[in-house]
């Protein structure tokens, strides 16, 4: 069982030199043999960097638990009953959410593509048998890839960015090297995360050979572009967001995959694996238990629900429902994984945002009626004229049709977090509900600020004493 981010390191390490065993083997027994001293194997070729990042590790993530945090969702019986101590902790917005003989969820995973993708990052470029230009854009994948990561990391760990307090503000330890006997790992500042994730995907963009997608699974120049401006709309920086939008958009169709937004009229898709949806620019994946079929735990609240049309396919494909005495309340249901990597839905949504934010009302319109148009019937599509005429409703509005795009995905927990400090917005205090079987509500918790972040597990606290927890 892994213990600490050293063990993950270890660990890490082992399954590399396995997968590059494989290639190896596969491909030439007898040069295997001539390069790999003392029955150690080390990445060498450029070929072998490229493998690392087909890693499955790279794709398939186990922090689910802003899934729950989100105040789109309520909980219900019977499943609240049977419900874990981490379940019931996050649904009340508790700080301690793991026992301490267990592995943390949002650092197990991440932590491992760290590794992985400093590897690349620092050693591709000493690679042999590859071209200078193939050795940068793998590099390249790997600085966007390590940006992907911490930018997870900031926002499970970190404060939601304020340029007034993010320089001394408490991050996540910042990780640039492979190092498997790194330990006793420290805190950097919010701003100092979010400065290596911007120079990270800065210096990445331009030696991306792939404008658009050429595998879901790999890093794109649309990609980066579009992560790069999602970053800069969390820090509240609208302005340098748009040209990085814009230009994200306009490579989307020269992907060598077909990428797209689907329209839902005519082509539902079956819910496809990560890899093979069509509308993901970037197939990172958590299995979402909380859609199969015998968990009754969460439910999209009465709230949420209202904000769909009765004629959205989202509706009517995504959700079944479940009779609580008088209430009815929708579960989503279907794909078993939540995409949380970059998606073409998204995009259209992030640069609507920006352009409202940026006073074009009629250009954040056509983008919302865009994602409209492919997931309902036109007559219904129609963004109502009150909220289209002025910017705060226009933008309530967009924040809304994200609910509608992503709710229960884990989406809404990032939202949440942006807008505590955003000062168009005043929220009040989030609640979670929790309604009996008579669709009565019997528990109720309100989000305090500080659960805007999560405490680091007991396991990690134990083997980093220098590691200050969040309160």
């Amino acid at each position: 069982m892994l213990k600490t981010m050293q063990q993950i390191f270890h660990a890490t390490r082992n399954m590399i030199m396995l997968a590059v065993l494989l290639a190896a083997l596969v491909s030439c027994k007898k040069s295997f043999l001539e390069i790999t001293p003392k029955g150690r194997v080390i990445a060498t070729k450029t070929t072998d960097y490229d493998l690392l990042l087909n890693n499955l590790d790279l794709i398939n993530y186990s922090c689910d638990s802003h899934v729950l945090m989100g105040d789109e969702a309520a909980a219900a019986e019977p499943g609240w009953a049977a419900a874990t101590f981490r379940e019931k902790q996050l649904v009340k917005w508790e700080g301690d959410i793991y026992n301490i003989d267990e592995d943390a969820k949002e650092t197990l995973v991440p932590v491992k593509s760290l590794y992985i993708y400093n590897k690349v990052i620092n050693e591709v470029m000493n690679s042999t048998e590859g071209s200078e230009l193939t050795k940068k854009s793998l590099q390249a994948e790997g600085l966007a890839g390590r940006a992907w990561c911490n930018f997870l990391l900031i926002n499970f760990y970190g404060k939601p960015y304020n340029p007034a307090t993010a320089a001394t503000d408490p991050g996540f330890p910042l990780i640039t090297k492979a190092d498997i006997n790194a330990q006793d790992f420290k805190r950097a500042t919010v701003q100092e995360i979010y400065n290596q994730i911007i120079a990270d995907l800065t210096a990445a963009i331009p030696n991306l050979i792939n404008d658009g997608v050429p595998h879901r699974i790999r890093m794109s120049k649309a990609t980066a572009q579009g992560l790069l401006a999602k970053v800069y709309i969390f820090m509240g920086k609208h302005a340098e967001a748009l040209p990085l939008l814009n230009e994200s958009i306009n490579n989307v169709p020269k992907s060598l995959v077909l990428t797209s937004v689907v329209n839902f009229n005519t082509a539902f898709p079956n819910f496809p694996t990560v890899v093979n949806d069509q509308e993901n620019m970037y197939a990172k994946g958590l299995t979402n238990v909380y859609t199969y079929t015998s968990n009754r735990l969460i439910w999209l609240t009465p709230e949420a629900a209202k904000l769909y049309n009765a004629a959205d396919v989202r509706l009517s494909k995504w959700y079944t429902t479940g009779v609580f005495g008088t209430q009815t309340l929708y579960r989503r249901t279907g794909s078993l994984t939540s995409s949380i990597g970059l998606r073409v839905p998204e995009l259209y949504l992030l640069r609507a945002e920006v352009k409202a934010r940026l006073d074009d009302l009629t250009g954040a319109v056509a983008d919302v009626k865009y994602l409209r148009d492919n997931r309902m019937p036109a007559a219904v599509a129609v963004i109502p004229a009150a909220s289209a005429a002025a910017k705060l409703p226009l933008l309530q509005f967009i924040f809304e049709e994200r609910i509608r795009e992503f709710a229960l995905q884990g989406y809404r927990w990032f939202d949440m977090r942006r807008l505590s400090v955003d000062p168009l917005f005043t929220t009040s205090a989030p609640v979670h509900r929790v309604y009996n079987a008579a669709g009565v509500i019997s528990e109720s918790y309100t989000l305090k600020p500080e659960r805007f972040v999560f405490r680091f597990s007991p396991k990690v606290l134990a083997e980093n004493p220098n590691l200050q927890n969040n309160p």
